[in-house]
């Protein structure tokens, strides 16, 4: 058999490509293609039919031929959506927080708030344009009309402070009475120490 003129063969391809692509695609849908992957669905059918333009040639139509392979297609992309399916089955389910985790991220998101409201106005903009914005010094400079040094001034106090009221925050707290206890055993040895 002679071979076929390649800029030939790429027009009737073309030809073939839009005169079945709407066919193609109908097909693959009521196979079953899931929605968000037809036209991935349909253009593998369409490589195929490249690859092997003219095969069915005497043998069955063009239309018939293309159907055939939509058919397999389709079957390779509903096993492969099953088996996604089955893998996402067996993923354990997410416990949702305990109430106590909920309470205590809660109460962190509160010591952070009320920290940042403790800061001074000036160490919060910077703070928050910095951390919470993602501005650059210069930037921060430029928004507050300021020098780059004054940010990053007030950037490391902000920090300090936080630090300091979170870490606080964070200590446990001695009761009343052994404050007062410590402070009589205090008096108690400055009183002997005389």
């Amino acid at each position: 058999m002679p071979a076929r003129d390649p800029a030939a063969l790429s027009e009737d391809f073309e030809a073939l490509y839009r005169a079945h692509f709407a066919f193609v695609w109908r097909s693959l849908k009521r196979l079953g293609v899931p929605p968000d992957q037809l036209d991935d669905a349909t253009q593998d059918v369409f490589v195929t039919a490249h690859r092997r333009f003219g095969s069915w040639e005497g043998r069955a139509s063009a239309r018939a031929w293309l159907y055939g392979v939509a058919r397999r297609v389709a079957f390779r992309y509903r096993r492969s959506q099953a088996r996604r399916e089955r893998k996402h089955a067996a993923l354990p389910r997410p416990e949702p927080p305990e109430f106590d985790a909920q309470l205590s991220d809660r109460e962190d998101l509160a010591r952070v708030v009320s920290a940042l409201d403790a800061l001074s106005p000036e160490r919060r903009q910077v703070y928050v344009l910095s951390v919470v914005e993602g501005l650059r010094a210069n930037e921060i400079a430029d928004a507050l009309d300021c020098k780059v040094p004054t940010v990053y001034s007030r950037l490391r106090r902000a920090r300090a402070d936080l630090e300091r009221v979170l870490s606080l925050a964070h200590e446990p707290s001695q009761p009343a009475a052994e404050h007062q206890g410590h402070g009589a055993n205090d008096r108690s040895r400055r009183a002997r120490a005389r």
